[in-house]
């Protein structure tokens, strides 16, 4: 049995124009439910009373956040990427499909274990993004209807570029203090990319048991400007100022309150993060 999540609003409307075509493909498809939920506490309850086993998100990042916030043990996940972020889907070797071979593929693929990752007890499935680039997630909200993917994402930098201020970091892992110093951002990776195909971990893999912490430290306006482009290309490590780590347990400490996002979903501000890696603990169909 299968439940379908599809968000309306994702894909700046693209879902919402799909929801007939998806009604029509499932007519022939016993065991299967379209839902529509109009918000996150919608979609929270309807996932979490779902008799389903198969949990399927059309949408971005986004709404794939919502779903596993609220995904039970017992149940897969699923993810028609047509949203305007879609790492995840990426990670997972999607990206490329057509919404009904995506579709088709989930609800007949064996789960398969990949890992999840937490942050302060919050889930994340490919990203978790401290600093900078969480102030750019803020931004990216807010930013014009018509862009989508890394256009938006780009917007959102250059933003909030005019307002740079770096916080300090005590990064540590279980082996003792890894970096301290100011910090442009950090990045902790259960898949290669963020904001829509941002190539930060390229080393990342969604089913190896580990995160891959990259620190981005002191950075100025035109050091951003720089690295932007070797970042967009994958070529950004081995600069001066980005390190990188791997491990399954980070605990970080800010000098004042940091936002953070979590597959593009903003968190909000903390001074102190504590983020992880649960090895297999998300069943995806794929």
């Amino acid at each position: 049995m299968a439940l379908i999540v599809a968000n309306p609003l994702a894909g700046r409307g693209r879902v919402a124009a799909l929801i007939p075509r998806i009604e029509a493909f499932l007519k022939d498809r016993p065991g299967t439910r379209l839902a529509v939920p109009g918000s996150p506490e919608e979609t929270h309850a309807l996932v979490q009373e779902a008799p389903e086993d198969r949990i399927i998100v059309v949408g971005g990042d986004g709404t794939l956040h919502q779903v596993l916030r609220a995904l039970r043990p017992d149940q897969a996940l699923g993810v028609v990427p047509v949203g305007s972020g879609n790492d995840f889907a990426r990670a997972l070797g999607l990206l490329r499909l057509s919404w009904d071979k995506a579709l088709t593929r989930a609800l007949a693929a064996a789960p398969r274990p990949v890992d999840l990752g937490r942050v302060n007890g919050e889930p994340f499935a490919a990203s978790l993004g401290i600093g900078f680039d969480a102030a750019v997630a803020e931004r990216v909200l807010r930013s014009p209807g018509r862009l989508k993917g890394m256009p938006r994402y780009l917007l959102g930098i250059f933003q909030e570029l005019a307002h740079l201020k770096l916080a300090n970091l005590e990064l540590r892992d279980d082996t003792g203090l890894l970096y301290e110093g100011p910090s442009l951002l950090s990045a902790y990776m259960n898949g290669p990319t963020y904001g829509g195909g941002f190539p930060i971990a390229p080393m990342a893999k969604p089913a190896d048991g580990r995160l891959e912490a990259i620190v981005a430290g002191r950075f100025t306006r035109p050091g951003v400007l720089r690295v932007l482009p070797l970042l967009m290309l994958g070529r950004h490590l081995g600069q001066r100022e980005i390190q990188h780590f791997s491990g399954k347990r980070f605990w970080l400490r800010f000098d004042r309150p940091v936002p953070a996002h979590a597959d593009g979903e903003v968190l909000g501000r903390h001074t102190a993060y504590e983020v992880w890696i649960e090895p297999g603990a998300l069943k995806a169909l794929f």
